[in-house]
């Protein structure tokens, strides 16, 4: 007779919830908000650089905007290769770019180096962000998708608020008598971290095999965008001259001659057919209505703490930081309401933000209403960009993931851009005159801007 023991019983490991899409989410995440702190965070940080690198103004300028302009005109290039050559492949590759030009901005010996760096570092930045869409769309589904497209928003909306704190932090504390320099370097281990973890668990795929890079849409959209994109962030300062309409014109130009492109190439770099997908074309549309009044209510709002009543940049992004952070939790908790509540919240959120902006115009003294408003503003805007967001990426099949990933980063970061070149510029001309009038006038068109947006978003 043989004896048998029988081992102690065990959980079930294929009942266990896998937890590593949810991991591979964090470092995703960890990286887009790394990436755009960057768009903000060196805002506070102009004057050191000016005394420091003895920069002139216009180059003051293209440190700012050079990375705006490296990020937008990859946008859409970098989520195709990421489709071609491999998603973890161009992340990791889009974050090792990005932490040694952050290396280099921050050790930077003269303001040309510097202005390169950020170019470097915004294409970096283009190649890192369309793969976490893409990413989200692959390795989640149902419910979870919609959670984790929840964080996605909640991290974009905390992320440009934080920039402007942490800036004012960085750059007040002097760390090691290295003065703005910090700003960058702070990168630099983060960007180490995030893609040592990207490697150990982002899945590596496979490239599509058959496919090829669209050379042809390539060399039209990457002048397209920069043509565009260039004069809207130095326009203002450089007091609209003929060549910004010029370029702006031409870039138009280009965007109709890539839609040409796009439709009568094999493998176009985006397939437009997309925007026939269900929600897609409004969920852009509505999209690119809230990222723009919502750029033009970081930049104008800041400049009122700022130069209307007289706050330092550190004081005036912890002023913001509450509503930032409502924003973010509203953002990411909003698909715990119930659900047949859930298409009303982008209309009825857009609604909201509208009332939020008129408010700060009422109370643009800088009161208990002016607060009262920015908290309204993250109430409303937190889940009514979570649930844009999960809506028009609900019917995307997966092979179409790249085409709408590019789609959808390129409307945030062009919408952003103009949004601050419209109210940014309305904003500091009237601010000429005052700046609580400013404020009233251009929060009032973004009110505008948002109901539009509201209706659009009614259209399924």
């Amino acid at each position: 007779m043989t004896l048998t023991t029988s081992a102690p019983a065990t959980p079930d490991r294929a009942a266990r919830p896998d937890r590593r899409p949810w991991f591979m989410l964090a470092v995703l995440l960890l990286g887009q908000f790394m990436a755009l702190l960057d768009v903000t965070v060196v805002n506070v940080a102009m004057t050191d650089i000016r005394t420091d690198l003895h920069a002139s103004g216009a180059a003051l300028q293209l440190v700012v905007s050079g990375y705006t302009v490296g990020y937008a005109m990859l946008l859409i290039t970098g989520a195709r290769l990421g489709e071609l050559y491999g998603r973890r492949r161009l992340f990791v590759t889009g974050t090792v770019v990005f932490t040694v030009c952050s290396a280099l901005c921050g050790l930077a010996p003269d303001a040309t180096l510097l202005i390169a760096a950020r170019i470097a570092q915004g294409a970096g930045a283009a190649l890192m962000m369309p793969q976490v869409i893409s990413l989200i769309q692959a390795q989640f589904t149902g419910a979870a998708r919609a959670r984790a497209l929840s964080a996605y928003t909640a991290v974009i909306s905390v992320a440009f608020v934080a920039g402007q704190v942490l800036g004012g932090v960085l750059v007040g504390a002097d760390l090691f008598g290295a003065g703005w320099r910090p700003v960058f370097l702070v990168n630099v281990p983060i960007g180490v971290l995030v893609a040592v973890l990207a490697v150990k668990l982002v899945p590596g795929g496979v490239a599509k095999a058959g496919r090829r890079l669209d050379l042809a849409g390539l060399a039209i959209a990457v002048p397209a965008v920069v043509l565009v994109v260039l004069p809207l962030v130095l326009g203002h300062e450089t007091g609209w001259p003929a060549w910004t309409f010029g370029s702006m014109a031409i870039g138009v130009l280009l965007a109709v001659g890539f839609v040409v492109v796009e439709r009568r190439v094999a493998d176009p770099l985006v397939d437009l057919a997309v925007l026939r997908i269900r929600g897609v074309a409004p969920g852009l549309a509505t999209l690119a209505a809230g990222v723009a009044s919502y750029g033009g209510f970081l930049f104008c709002v800041s400049l009122h703490l700022q130069s209307g009543l007289s706050r330092t940049a550190m004081a005036a992004g912890l002023a913001m930081a509450p509503g930032g952070i409502v924003f973010g939790l509203c953002g990411f908790f909003w698909n715990r309401l119930p659900q047949r509540v859930h298409a009303w919240l982008t209309p009825c959120g857009y609604v909201g933000s509208a009332v939020a902006y008129a408010l700060l115009g009422l109370g643009s003294d800088g009161g208990p209403l002016f607060f009262a408003a920015l908290v309204l503003f993250g109430l409303s805007m937190g889940p009514a960009f979570g649930s844009l967001m999960a809506q028009a990426l609900t019917h995307v099949p997966l092979e179409r993931a790249s085409d709408v990933s590019g789609l959808l980063t390129t409307t945030l970061q062009l919408g952003q851009v103009a949004g601050v070149a419209t109210f940014g510029s309305l904003f500091l001309t009237l601010a000429a005159t005052s700046s609580a009038t400013a404020l009233t006038t251009t929060m009032t068109c973004a009110a505008v801007l948002l109901l539009a947006g509201a209706g659009l978003s009614l259209r399924r």
